[in-house]
């Protein structure tokens, strides 16, 4: 298992140490993608107290392992599901990241947390003119946004066949061009696939990095502490209506609101766990 998953881990050990935790509730799965929408990409694992953690389904046969788990997911134990994450194949993954973020997300319920409302849809990396921006993932959406304020995008892909280079966009698999890159954005499913600790040794000049996604919903001490500087998540603030949005194939967007917690408006989960 990977070094901030261990940590996290660790984390939610220590909240249920405190308090009692929820059990899970339900899984609620998408349908199957339809090729040129951007739905049906994420599962939400609801706890009893009506938490939602997500995941990406969309890795190999993700979505399928899923669709086998079913209802029988129901009652299991959340902390339980959480350390499975590095232990299995990738259901266990899904089903694991599902219940950290699920868990990560009770807390801040219980300790009367709210991460503060994003800015933008970038995470604060003002992108200008002439620099370059790291991206780990494709972030298509985001793409012209980028470099229509001027700056030049280098992303980091495993896929051979999106390798390019217009001069405004250079799609490589080499990681290790990350490094002359001042600001870096990634998805949360950096940290679903394990590539997040391997990626951080090539973002030691990175100044700015911003992780971004309905599911970068994890603890967030053990990714600050690595050097992220902004998680921009999703903040579900109608769980029933996610929940069946979600599994119908629709926007989910009216149920939640993009949240953007930095280091300096984040009271650290050793306080959030004195507040309960």
């Amino acid at each position: 298992m990977s070094g901030w998953a261990d940590d996290a881990l660790a984390l939610l050990g220590a909240f249920a140490a405190r308090a009692p935790l929820p059990r899970v509730r339900a899984l609620h799965l998408p349908p199957p993608p339809t090729p040129g929408r951007d739905r049906g990409e994420f599962c939400a694992l609801e706890l009893d107290d009506g938490s939602l953690g997500l995941a990406y389904v969309l890795l190999g046969d993700t979505l399928a392992a899923l669709q086998q788990a079913g209802a029988a997911v129901a009652g299991a134990g959340t902390l339980q599901l959480a350390q499975g994450f590095g232990t299995g194949g990738l259901r266990e993954r899904a089903l694991g990241f599902a219940a950290m973020n699920a868990l990560t997300r009770c807390l801040f319920d219980r300790a009367g947390f709210v991460p503060p409302k994003s800015a933008d849809s970038f995470g604060q990396l003002d992108p200008q003119p002439g620099e370059t921006i790291g991206m780990v993932g494709h972030f298509g959406p985001l793409i012209e946004r980028i470099v229509a304020r001027g700056a030049r995008l280098l992303i980091v892909e495993l896929r051979e066949e999106l390798v390019r280079d217009d001069g405004r966009v250079r799609v490589t698999t080499d990681a290790a061009e990350l490094a002359g890159c001042r600001k870096l954005l990634a998805t949360g499913t950096l940290l679903l696939n394990d590539s997040f600790d391997r990626m951080l040794v090539h973002c030691g000049s990175a100044e700015r990095f911003a992780m971004l996604g309905p599911s970068a919903g994890a603890p967030p001490d053990p990714l600050f502490a690595r050097g992220v500087t902004l998680l921009g998540g999703h903040w579900v603030h109608d769980g029933p209506g996610f929940a069946a949005a979600l599994a119908a194939g629709e926007p989910t967007a009216p149920f939640a609101s993009k949240s953007a917690l930095c280091p300096a408006g984040y009271p650290g989960w050793q306080a959030l766990l004195e507040r309960l």
